[in-house]
């Protein structure tokens, strides 16, 4: 449904984000101001006792300083509530007294058209409930006893039968005043040849209802009670209403309880589905097929960012997982990803439960393996590598796994735990461990004797360097590493000396990556005070990281910079603070595509390669372009620099020798 131009505008005027939220914390009023609309509370997203959590309810907007989570009324309810973005519409306009918008007339069409065909699958359901109480569906009910399905579940499944024979449910749906047409367009039976009426495409089954997140009845999942029957499970054809690719077994329950931190588990099938939630895991879904499809995958990370993927611990249960693996490696992004809890062979999570109990399925979860683990295994298990051919068609397969993930930075990731796996396996290889060469206690430099006299007893071996030497940033860093150090340093000490910056430069400075943990605790405690009165910042980062404040603003290339010492020039600050994030940024991008470019490399490398680097090249020039500094000696310096990598282009640094 489409809202009309200005009506989320108006709902979010008429709504009251701090009244919103007061529904779900409770408020530090100590810290909050009322009339101002300030107030201050405990975060809901994520365990905490101090008051983190900020609404500005005449903005409109909350902040967690701790976990960063951020949004309006509507974020806020989808998140809370676990709903979609029209349910969250739908529960503020009615909190607000405002009206939805009325639909047009071909989608009010489609929507009748729907609820109609609900409601005929709704006395469908009313018929198969029926019939698992009646005599024809004793052993059904011995079945479901010998599966240890109580009367409590089987009416929270709402289980019921389809009873054998070919027109019971055609039958008593036309006897309720229910059109042929309907009865077919709902799935529930199938015309038959011509002069013949419909036929029911469930017989002889237990029914299991499968609901939207609605909560409305859309299609049944049959398991046949004939040993013999080919098809052991029968789904509902698709239809107006249902669309297996697009739908989840048990959604609407798992999508509640995940919203009170039960974790989202996808098991393989109805019975699976059944038994966790009875053992207590209330967050339990299923997909409607033998894969999961890349719309489910999307509806499974709007449940929950982590989903658990409890497959059959047989070879199709692994299989199964692997190609859910693959499927999801191009869609990953940031905070979104999936676990992969493997089975004990033979058993699938209703096995289990009913063998060893809750226990040992909480076991399983627990173990659960991020994807790049299956990954590797995959290709590794069973295998021997003896090699230097079989090695390399292990880096081959692996390369293009990764290329498929979209997401530069998850790529990244995964390439640098690829190495550790790589290392771990082989003990040799780029990203392992290096031994670093030690001193030679045979030779005179190794025992710090000093070798040679020149004319008049001068000593020409090496020097010791001094303490104070030793210690300096100077001899602690080398090449980039330092040039990154000083950067990271220049940029938190504008920071401190223009505290008014810092929610400008929110974004950068919670994104930026910084190498220095001690430049990394000062960056958060920024982040948490930067909403507060800018006067108010510098006795905050004191009582929060003292030691670290001080050890920053005690470098002396911090001491005489322009930027710091004069606290009035707000623009020269905001200059300078734009200038360094940028370079910084500039100058990691253009190093992490190197090794990127470099690691995917095998043999000569092509047009494409040699582009990215004069790409980044030119990245890095532009972020190096001073606006402050346009002196000759700074345009020499440039142009040493662009010699530089255009050199390192020209002569092809990423060839393999």
């Amino acid at each position: 449904m489409s809202l009309p131009p200005g009506f989320l505008d108006e709902l979010r005027t008429r709504t009251s984000i701090a009244q919103v939220v007061g529904r779900k914390v409770i408020w530090d009023m100590r810290k909050s101001n009322q009339a101002k609309g300030d107030m201050w509370a405990p975060c809901p997203f994520h365990q905490e006792k101090s008051a983190s959590f900020h609404v500005d309810d005449r903005k409109g907007y909350y902040y967690c300083f701790g976990c960063h989570a951020k949004g309006d009324a509507l974020s806020f309810v989808r998140e809370t509530e676990n709903v979609g973005f029209m349910e969250a519409v739908e529960i503020l306009a009615r909190e607000a007294g405002i009206p939805m918008p009325a639909r047009d007339p071909k989608a009010a069409e489609r929507a009748d058209r729907r609820t109609e065909l609900a409601a005929v699958m709704e006395e469908a359901l009313k018929f198969f409930r029926l019939q698992l109480s009646t005599q024809g569906g004793a052993a059904a009910r011995d079945y479901l006893a010998r599966r240890r399905l109580g009367p409590d579940a089987l009416a929270r499944f709402e289980i019921g039968f389809a009873p054998p024979g070919w027109q019971n449910l055609h039958d008593a749906l036309r006897a309720k005043g229910i059109s042929d047409e309907l009865i077919l367009a709902a799935g529930l039976a199938k015309q038959g040849q011509t002069g013949k009426p419909p036929y029911d495409v469930f017989r002889n089954r237990i029914m299991f209802p499968i609901r939207d997140p609605r909560g409305r009845c859309i299609a049944f999942g049959g398991r046949a009670m004939d040993p013999d029957d080919p098809a052991k499970y029968l789904n509902s054809p698709e239809t107006e209403l249902f669309d297996k690719g697009r739908t989840l077994y048990n959604h609407g329950p798992a999508r509640e309880a995940c919203g009170k931190g039960a974790q989202l588990i996808v098991a393989e099938g109805y019975m699976d589905v059944i038994a966790l939630a009875e053992a207590g895991f209330g967050g339990a879904v299923a997909p409607l097929g033998t894969a999961v499809t890349e719309d489910q995958l999307h509806l499974l990370w709007r449940i929950h960012d982590e989903p658990l993927v409890a497959l059959d611990g047989d070879a199709a249960g692994q299989k199964a997982a692997l190609r859910v693996v693959d499927l999801s490696l191009p869609l990953l992004v940031a905070g979104k990803s999936l676990r992969i809890a493997m089975m004990p062979p033979g058993l699938d999570p209703d096995d289990l439960i009913k063998a060893q109990g809750r226990d040992a399925m909480q076991k399983v979860l627990d173990s659960a393996r991020p994807m790049v683990d299956l990954l590797w295994a995959r290709e590794t298990e069973g295998r021997v590598f003896d090699s230097p051919e079989r090695r390399a068609a292990l880096d081959k397969t692996l390369r293009a796994a990764l290329q498929r993930i979209t997401d530069l930075s998850i790529r990244a990731h995964y390439g640098e735990e690829i190495k550790r796996l790589r290392w771990e396996l082989f003990g040799t290889g780029r990203g392992g461990p290096r031994k670093e060469a030690g001193p030679n206690p045979a030779s005179p430099r190794g025992r710090g004797v000093r070798f040679g006299s020149g004319p008049g007893g001068r000593n020409w071996g090496p020097v010791l360097p001094l303490p104070v030497t030793k210690s300096s940033l100077l001899a602690a860093g080398q090449g980039e590493d330092l040039a990154e150090h000083l950067r990271e340093a220049m940029a938190l000490g504008i920071c401190v000396a223009h505290p008014a910056l810092i929610p400008e430069f929110e974004s950068q400075l919670d994104t930026v990556p910084l190498a220095d943990p001690a430049h990394d605790r000062l960056r958060h405690a920024m982040l948490r005070h930067a909403h507060e009165p800018p006067e108010t910042i510098p006795e905050r980062l004191l009582a929060d990281a003292r030691d670290d404040l001080e050890k920053l603003m005690n470098q002396p290339h911090l001491r005489s910079a322009p930027p710091v010492l004069k606290r009035d020039d707000v623009e020269l600050a905001r200059m300078c603070l734009a200038e360094e994030f940028a370079k910084l940024a500039a100058a990691r991008a253009m190093r992490a595509e190197i090794e990127d470019a470099m690691e995917d490399l095998e043999g000569l490398a092509d047009e494409g390669v040699t582009w990215r680097l004069s790409q980044a090249a030119t990245a890095r020039h532009r972020a190096e372009r001073s606006k402050l500094d346009d002196n000759n000696d700074m345009g020499e310096d440039r142009a040493a620099l662009s010699a530089q990598l255009q050199a390192m282009i020209d002569a092809e640094i990423w060839r393999k020798k």
